[in-house]
């Protein structure tokens, strides 16, 4: 899937690819800053937050750099049938924000379709579980004490501007659940500046950094975090511990009573050398495709022809899939499942599987009728999706469509 935001990034940070993602700090500034009104702005995150009931800490507010008790922005809505729901008391938030105070919404990508197609889009780039988070900050608030995220991220400043400081890492790539402690800020100094709209800056997991409008006066300040959640050895060995299940010596029980340490050493020997049989089978290449092959959808809309005929579709997998072309067949590995078609098939499945909106009329002449029909049982697997109004509006200017 080719994004606009992607290749935005990339000339941005001078990157040809994923491959820096958590190497190195980097800096830069979009080249054209109409795709950042095009991602977000203030209203649409506001109406967002407003249209949905939301809970903490999926949405949070703070203040002077302390978080807000959730009933400072929350109200329990009753309708005429006694009925309560939470939602977000849009007053209480005007005058907060007025006041100078910054709110956090995770998961942006759960609730727009804009930032449902730019995640998914970094997935397929990065190979990666990525996730949106947005920041508005309003007058001189202050945002998040000195702290260190446990993955990589992309910052986009995407309106006004705040001042930061990125300092290097205390701990060499640490986890949230890690062997030690890591809550000593390091003195070295990466980078101090304002961020205005239109800068995009990576900071690798474990670079402590913080973020402030204090002393900005009026104004405001958004942007978004794109949070790479990349795979560690720890992930191997867990994924490694659950195949070990196939192996009848680790589904034994453990000498505990025997007393004899003979038998002990020989049952300590038998394990290490089916571990080592096992890594030798089962590497960390097999691990990581393994992980995108099985990674089940998102969130879709379902196709029912009730509602009318299928006439677009784009595929929603987490991963870009992978088709495997043989002789007289190809082979589709994506959401955790494996479909075989006929080789004749080929060129449609790779117009469908693109990642780019496809109109079927449109397909149907460049690659043959059968289009319609693959499209439809792709739909029935889940690996595409009814391109329905609000989700073509997270593609619009962004991802052209396949068939042009």
């Amino acid at each position: 899937m080719e994004h606009r935001l992607i290749r935005e990034v990339e000339e941005a940070l001078g990157w040809s690819g994923p491959e820096p993602l958590g190497e190195q700090f980097a800096r830069g500034r979009i080249a054209h800053p109409d795709v950042l009104e095009r991602l977000l702005t203030a209203n649409r995150l506001l109406d967002m937050v407003m249209r949905r009931s939301l809970t903490n800490p999926q949405f949070r507010c703070f203040r002077g750099g302390e978080e807000l008790h959730p009933r400072a922005y929350f109200s329990q809505d009753v309708n005429r049938r006694g009925q309560s729901i939470r939602m977000v008391n849009m007053r209480r938030l005007r005058h907060l924000l007025a006041g100078g105070a910054t709110l956090v919404l995770d998961q942006a990508n759960v609730f727009d379709p804009t930032m449902e197609v730019a995640c998914r889009a970094m997935q397929w780039w990065s190979r990666e579980r990525v996730q949106v988070n947005v920041y508005l900050t309003t007058n001189d608030a202050s945002g998040f004490d000195l702290h260190w995220d446990d993955h990589d991220v992309l910052v986009i400043q995407l309106a006004g501007e705040k001042e930061w400081e990125v300092r290097g890492a205390s701990r060499p790539v640490p986890m949230f659940r890690d062997a030690a402690r890591n809550d000593e800020p390091s003195q070295e100094t990466i980078w101090a500046g304002s961020m205005t709209a239109g800068d995009v800056m990576h900071i690798p997991r474990g670079y402590w950094h913080q973020a402030t409008r204090n002393g900005r006066g009026t104004g405001q300040s958004m942007h978004m975090t794109l949070g790479f959640e990349k795979r560690t050895g720890v992930n191997w060995l867990a994924w490694l511990a659950d195949w070990s299940r196939e192996v009848e010596v680790f589904r034994r029980d453990l000498d505990r009573w025997s007393g004899c340490p003979t038998d002990q050493h020989a049952q300590q020997q038998e394990l290490a050398e089916a571990a080592r049989t096992l890594i030798d089978s089962r590497g960390p290449t097999g691990f990581l495709a393994a992980r995108e092959q099985a990674a089940a959808p998102g969130r879709h809309v379902p196709f029912l022809d009730i509602f009318g005929p299928l006439q677009a579709v784009v595929c929603i997998t987490e991963f870009s899939p992978q088709i495997i072309e043989h002789d007289e067949s190809v082979n589709v590995l994506a959401g955790g499942k494996k479909l075989t078609f006929t080789a004749k098939a080929l060129p449609a499945l790779r117009l469908l599987l693109s990642g780019h909106p496809v109109h079927l009329a449109q397909a149907a002449t460049a690659v043959g009728a059968e289009v319609e029909e693959l499209a439809t049982i792709l739909t029935d697997e889940e690996l595409c999706a009814p391109l329905t109004t609000e989700l073509s509006s997270g593609y619009t200017d962004l991802v052209t469509n396949a068939a042009c």
